[in-house]
């Protein structure tokens, strides 16, 4: 895993727990900043990188790009883009 990527990951692991503690938290947080810095991380992937990597990223597929990163892209259903 490249420095890139782990960093991708951490964002992704820092959205998922943001996500489970909304129904705890009396603040909300900031998912614009999250999404924001996701999107800033994807454009940096080289071209080359995994491609169901970028495919989930770039489609938005949050929990299918973190379980990639985890080396768990079995546990991914079939969607309907292929």
């Amino acid at each position: 895993m490249t420095e890139l990527e782990k960093t991708i990951l951490d964002t992704l692991l820092e959205l998922d727990e943001k996500i489970k503690n909304l129904r705890t938290t009396n603040s909300k947080p900031d998912f614009l900043e999250l999404f924001a810095r996701l999107d800033a991380l994807t454009n940096q992937l080289p071209k080359n990188s995994d491609p169901n990597l970028l495919h989930y990223l770039h489609k938005k597929s949050y929990e299918k790009a973190r379980l990639a990163l985890q080396g768990r892209d079995s546990e991914n259903a079939q969607g309907a883009c292929r």
